[in-house]
């Protein structure tokens, strides 16, 4: 993200020493939103200069291992942040600094907060500590209570999710296959046995979707368990886990909307002016299954129930 606007803006005020002490970094991808904030920690922690004007640490690696940079993660399946959590996190920041003359606490998933946390860290930001920057990672940025949000300054960090998961195997073909079959349910059935297939191939593509999910997510966290410091408990590398699952699992059903997109957009380009309608429900659709999901439903239940009800919307023409 080097030169990008938010980046360049992050930068002069570090080096004015006039950086907000609450920063809110949103985007869609948590491993980009996690670089970012170890490499603001690094530029805040590892000053050079005079005795009197800062120190470099030289104890280990830089960013998230320096000992006046803290962390909060999720724990547990349910991913939460629990007001026990919060407030180990608040008095250690209460504290002087021990090499640097800052400190900086990153809180990963701050929309996990449940509401006893978010009371409690929603009292740091109206009186937040002396030489400290608080820096919170989300990827939905308006679960996060309002009051939190305005107490904050925020950097988003967009970056499409084209092309991010063309190497994951089979993904591609999948794509081929979806398009393929919009292709099929827009044209007239001919027959009962045509209709069969449109209900049997939105079954195929079911399955293979939760198969590509799963290696991708096993592919992603052997990565990721190498980069996590060896101090994280159980719990909380089971949060990691599940959101890097729930993370790559929206940028599937992303590119499932930008196929079905880039299927109506040749239609329209075409004079077709009733596919604008069909896209629209499409899309509708898409959004009604993927809300579900946040409600624990299976994303293979939520694939089949976009599928069945695109055939119901593309059918009617």
């Amino acid at each position: 993200m080097g030169g990008s606007p938010a980046t360049a803006v992050i930068d002069r005020a570090i080096e004015r020493g006039r950086l907000s002490h609450s920063i809110i970094l949103h985007g869609d991808q948590p491993g980009l939103l996690t670089d970012i904030a170890a490499v603001i920690a690094d530029r805040l922690l590892n000053t050079e200069g005079p005795a009197e004007l800062g120190r470099r640490w030289t104890g280990g690696a830089a960013g998230v291992d320096h000992p006046d940079c803290f962390v909060l993660r999720p724990a547990g399946k349910m991913r939460q942040i629990s007001a026990e959590a919060t407030r180990d996190l608040i008095a250690k920041v209460q504290v002087s600094a021990s090499v640097s003359l800052r400190k900086v606490a990153i809180i990963h998933d701050a929309d996990r907060m449940n509401a006893a946390a978010a009371n409690i860290f929603l009292k740091t930001l109206e009186e937040p500590p002396a030489n400290t920057t608080l820096l919170l990672l989300t990827t939905h940025l308006y679960a996060l209570l309002p009051t939190i949000r305005s107490r904050c300054l925020h950097f988003r960090f967009p970056v499409s999710s084209v092309g991010e998961l063309a190497t994951a195997p089979g993904w591609s073909q999948w794509l081929t296959d979806y398009r393929a079959w919009l292709v099929q349910a827009t044209q007239p059935a001919e027959s009962k046995r045509a209709v069969a297939d449109h209900v049997f191939t939105i079954y195929g593509l079911v399955a293979r979707f939760g198969l590509i999910l799963d290696q991708a997510t096993a592919a992603a966290w052997e990565k990721e368990k190498t980069t996590l410091p060896e101090t994280l408990e159980e719990s909380e590398q089971v949060a990691i886990e599940t959101g890097l699952a729930n993370g790559l699992r929206s940028r599937l059903f992303a590119d499932v909307e930008i196929a079905t997109r880039d299927f109506a957009r040749e239609k329209l380009l075409a004079g077709d002016t009733g596919t604008r309608y069909l896209l629209g429900a499409s899309v509708d659709e898409l959004e009604r299954c993927t809300r579900l999901l946040r409600l624990n439903l299976n994303e293979s239940a939520a694939l089949e129930s976009f599928l069945l009800g695109s055939l119901r919307i593309w059918s009617r023409r």
